[in-house]
């Protein structure tokens, strides 16, 4: 007796959540729930109503489909039942259903039709004597809403049924839905309008079909499938549910492709298993596959159950979305130093896996959706996407919940976080000593543009940080010998190289050596205006840099204002530097960190600083003049001969225009050659460029 109590009472919980659901997804367009957990619960009260059937009533979920349709619109009473499928979720409970079909059947093999599950909205379209006349949504299964001015806005759906024998009535049962790419469109549109975005396609189109407004949903772009008929009069229905799907494609309605006849549960395996190897690259969003039974004969004699039919199935995906609970946030730093917010989560299985972790991508989409610990969420996970939190249920939110905040300082390193105004992201500006830039950062350091250690690979940088030899470019040059060929697949002539090749990347200039710092925002070119503007590192080291912007907005304020006058302009600060980069340079240089590691490659001899004191040497005399490189050059490489360039003070480009003033042109030279010859730009060989630089002097 307290068992059935208990039993009614936990009944009437899943049917009232349940139900509450149902209004949330299939009338308001805003799902409360994830799928799976839906399924979950209808599975429960199915399970509770199957051990106790007095509980089962007329108003139970698991007696009806969908939800109640709107009151703005017409009812449309469904002339016979638009059911929905049971479902499965294992490969044995579909070899179960074939089981039963052939007990039922009396036949070892049967013959079935498999086709995707649609992630749409089912919809009715009725047509008398060839044209549409009526089209309606599922709704509860019996009454639909009728929506037939928005359906005809559908430009897949024909208005005239095309071909011969046109049934007098035929009532055809589809999906109406949106391609993934539309809805991208779609939802790009939106933003730039400053309009609602929607969740996901499905959402999308079931928002679009129900708007009250026609033209609204003219302008979204909905797709149509048809893969059922309700009704037929004045026609002979075809013999098996493949033919009349073919039928049905002759008749001008868009019937999907990867629809195949299999034969038994291998066959319906099989099809599962290739159409969902196939799911990422389909045009549109499916949860599943449907089997039904092909011949149509076999259908009417099975027959149906108080809610689906027993001739059909839906062998549901692993769920790609989830509900669950963030027990924390935490940030981690990536190798470029970018701050990323991560929901460390209860663990939840979707998309096929055990899910614990999901990017919030930056704080502005934390703030945008407004995760906070404790949050119920929905996660999302399709295919090898990383999962993310797609939303948060925020009538489950619990009391006294805080908003997150991005920490000011690194959480591996302790540096100062920096935000640029033109950037979503938060950086830690601790490049040269944070551990999670490590790598990164030595390797940036070494490459060609910048030091040009030559042999410093990734390769060799892994076993330098993860024996904890080197944590500092500085570190760099305290390496001997002796400890380079101890490590994997070095030996000692390679070690002597890589040696060799650090000592002789003492020479680089004052403008390679600022570039090697990696700092955020600073790259070939900005090294260049830096190293000529302040002309020793000691002076870059030392600089007020709160002076320089306030300055440089000084003067682009001033120019701005002589500029409306027609006066003379001022020379600019720092041309070519804005505001936002002189603050990314001023951040990293005030960490003490940073400091201390550029001291140490000054006491290694890193920068020759007396070579690179530039500020006073005369312009070379091809300044203004733009080069283009193209092909081999017979001694030197494409690098070498743009520093020659660049330090008589010419500019190289990578592309030939009317404005070039040289190609300098080398074996195998293509189309850069070819116009430069169409519009008359001077061509240079190897030679004749070294004979310009040296007269340039």
């Amino acid at each position: 007796m307290a068992a059935a109590k208990a039993a009614r009472a936990l009944a009437r919980k899943l049917r009232a959540e349940l139900e509450r659901h149902n209004h949330q997804y299939y009338v308001l367009d805003q799902p409360s729930v994830s799928d799976a957990e839906y399924d979950r619960l209808f599975r429960e009260l199915q399970q509770l109503e199957s051990e106790y059937p007095e509980l089962v009533s007329p108003d139970s979920p698991t007696q009806r489909v969908g939800g109640t349709p709107l009151r703005e619109f017409d009812q449309f009473a469904h002339r016979t039942p638009m059911l929905s499928l049971n479902n499965a979720f294992s490969a044995e409970e579909v070899m179960a259903f074939d089981k039963r079909v052939g007990e039922a059947l009396k036949s070892s093999i049967i013959e079935y039709l498999a086709e995707p599950k649609f992630d749409g909205l089912a919809v009715s379209l009725t047509y008398a004597r060839g044209e549409f006349a009526q089209g309606a949504t599922r709704g509860d299964g019996y009454s639909g809403e009728d929506v037939t001015p928005n359906l005809r806005t559908v430009k897949s759906i024909p208005l005239r049924l095309s071909g011969v024998a046109v049934p007098e009535l035929l009532e055809i049962r589809g999906e109406v839905l949106m391609y993934r790419r539309d809805f991208e469109r779609m939802n790009q549109r939106q933003r730039a309008n400053g309009e609602k975005q929607f969740v996901n396609p499905r959402n999308a189109a079931a928002g679009s079909l129900r708007q009250l407004d026609s033209r609204i949903t003219a302008r979204r772009p909905l797709r149509f499938f048809a893969y059922a008929v309700g009704v037929i009069e004045g026609a002979a229905a075809p013999e098996t549910h493949s033919e009349l799907e073919h039928w049905l494609e002759k008749l001008g309605l868009p019937v999907c492709p990867e629809r195949r006849v299999v034969s038994g549960a291998p066959g319906l395996l099989q099809y599962y298993g290739a159409i969902g190897a196939r799911r990422a690259d389909l045009p549109y969003d499916i949860d599943g596959v449907v089997y039904k039974v092909n011949s149509l004969a076999a259908q009417e004699r099975l027959g149906y159950v108080a809610r689906a039919p027993r001739f059909a199935i839906a062998h549901k995906f692993p769920a790609e979305e989830a509900s669950t609970e963030v027990q924390a946030i935490e940030v981690q730093v990536g190798r470029t130093g970018a701050l990323t917010p991560v929901a460390r989560l209860k663990p939840v299985f979707v998309g096929g896996v055990t899910v614990t972790n999901a990017t919030l991508h930056n704080l502005d989409q934390v703030r945008a959706k407004d995760v906070r610990v404790g949050d119920s969420v929905i996660v999302r996970r399709a295919g090898d996407v990383i999962p993310e939190v797609a939303r948060v249920l925020a009538e489950k939110r619990p009391s006294g919940s805080v908003e997150f905040q991005m920490p000011g300082a690194c959480p591996d390193c302790g540096a100062k976080v920096e935000r640029l105004e033109s950037e979503a992201v938060y950086r830690c500006t601790g490049g040269l000593f944070c551990p999670a830039q490590r790598k990164q950062a030595l390797l940036h350091f070494a490459s060609r543009r910048a030091m040009d250690i030559e042999g410093l690979g990734e390769k060799l940088v892994d076993q330098l940080v993860e024996g904890g030899i080197v944590h500092t470019p500085a570190d760099l040059y305290r390496l001997g010998v002796a400890k380079l060929a101890g490590l994997e697949r070095m030996a000692d002539k390679s070690a002597s190289n890589v040696v060799a090749a650090i000592e002789k990347s003492k020479q680089a200039s004052l403008a390679r050596f600022i570039f090697a710092l990696g700092i955020y925002h600073v790259g070939e070119e900005i090294a260049k205006i830096l190293a000529h503007h302040f002309a020793s590192l000691a002076k870059l080291l030392y600089a007020d840099w709160e002076a320089l912007i306030a300055e440089k907005e000084r003067v682009q304020k001033e120019n701005t204002r002589r500029r409306n006058k027609d006066e003379s302009l001022l020379a600019p600060v720092l041309p070519g530097v804005g505001p936002e980069i002189i603050q990314s340079v001023a951040n990293f240089l005030g960490q003490p960190h940073n400091r201390e590691v550029i001291e140490q490659l000054r006491a290694c001899g890193a920068v020759n600083e007396a070579e690179t004191i530039v500020a006073d040497t005369p312009r070379g005399s091809l300044g203004g003049k733009t080069f283009v490189l193209t092909g081999s050059l017979p001694n030197l490489s494409r690098e070498e001969a743009k520093v020659l360039i660049e330090a008589q003070d010419g500019k190289v480009v990578g592309s030939v225009s009317a404005k070039t003033d040289y190609v300098v042109a080398g074996s195998e030279a293509g189309s850069k050659l070819a116009k430069a010859e169409q519009l008359g730009i001077a061509v240079l060989n190897e030679a004749e460029l070294l004979q310009l630089l040296k007269g340039s002097r």
